[in-house]
């Protein structure tokens, strides 16, 4: 990895009164621990760039180690994405990371990639995560901030994906209901949307099912108290194979927060809207698509209404996905 092609503005992380250190003698003692032990790429990162890694007030990084990394080639945006896959918005010291249980999530910087704890050994303090062992265990900790060393990335690194631009994360199945992120107030919740999801695949609608599965934890991070809602489930979903950010968008306009059957749509008037999870953003009831009366959504038809139905879920089958807005698409 050649840190004089990493290209990435250099900007501080916003400090935290309460922790005991500020970004800066962080970054700087960090980057001091990391070289001691041979993570000096990461090291020189965190130098450079230490907002690539302490954007948040809570922060665990899972530092490379060189001899993985010393001659990876690739553009900055991949070299920032593999970064974002090794850090998590949440601080775990290795002892709180060998009381999770095995195979629960860690969420990561990519909204829609989740690290597995592949292997736990609490006996002999051993934890592998995406089956990359943790090497250097509590390498540097702050009050807010978590440093471990990994022996190589938890993606494979294929160079031709590197250069091209495509996704290359590929992140190994886990499950997000174990993970201590889901406290008991939402222990319940959860088990009902993996119901749906479950059934949704069941029935064909697989890429989607994919898709709200990948971004789910977020939604509900973002909406703990949501309430009953609307599904439009699209038979093919293609954007299931977008960037983090992007599907998470194009999920949420596809979810309404509120639950109407297909008998209440059709009782509202023509251009009702209804709002989606996306900020502000609405979808419109047309129920008159080209010169039929057949009822849909953004001119989209229902083709299958009620395919899932509960106190807490409605979904409705539609012909195609929604698009998103020109002015949601960033």
């Amino acid at each position: 990895m050649d840190v004089c092609h990493v290209a990435i503005a250099i900007t501080s992380p916003p400090s935290s009164s309460s922790s005991s250190l500020s970004p800066q003698t962080i970054s700087l003692n960090a980057s001091t621990a990391l070289r001691s032990h041979g993570f000096t790429i990461i090291a020189t990162l965190l130098l450079l760039s230490p907002d690539l890694f302490l954007s948040n007030s809570s922060t665990t990084v899972f530092a490379i180690h060189d001899d993985a990394v010393s001659n990876l080639t690739a553009p900055p945006s991949a070299i920032k994405r593999l970064l974002h896959y090794h850090t998590l918005p949440s601080k775990f010291s290795l002892q709180q990371l060998l009381l999770k249980p095995h195979n629960a999530c860690l969420p990561t910087s990519i909204p829609s990639k989740n690290l597995a704890l592949t292997k736990i050994d609490p006996q002999n303090r051993l934890i592998e995560i995406n089956n990359v062992p943790i090497s250097h265990p509590d390498l540097f900790l702050d009050h807010y901030v978590s440093i471990h060393g990994v022996l190589g990335p938890f993606s494979p690194l294929d160079a031709p994906q590197l250069q091209s631009g495509r996704d290359f994360i590929r992140s190994l199945p886990c499950n997000f209901l174990n993970s201590s992120k889901w406290g008991s107030k939402f222990s319940e919740r959860p088990g009902k949307w993996v119901r749906m999801i479950r059934f949704l695949s069941l029935k064909g609608f697989v890429s989607f099912a994919i898709a709200l599965n990948s971004v789910l934890h977020g939604i509900l991070e973002d909406c703990p108290n949501l309430g009953p809602i609307t599904v439009f489930v699209p038979p093919e979903f293609d954007f299931v194979s977008s960037s983090g950010p992007f599907l998470d968008r194009v999920v949420r306009y596809h979810i309404v927060g509120q639950r109407y059957s297909y008998s209440e749509l059709a009782s509202l008037p023509e251009k009702a809207q209804v709002m989606t999870l996306l900020r502000e953003e609405a979808l419109e009831i047309t129920s008159n698509i080209n010169g039929t009366h057949v009822l849909g959504i953004n001119g989209v038809y229902i083709v299958s209404p009620d395919v899932f139905s509960t106190e807490m879920f409605v979904a409705h089958a539609i012909s195609r996905a929604f698009e998103l807005p020109d002015h949601a698409n960033s």
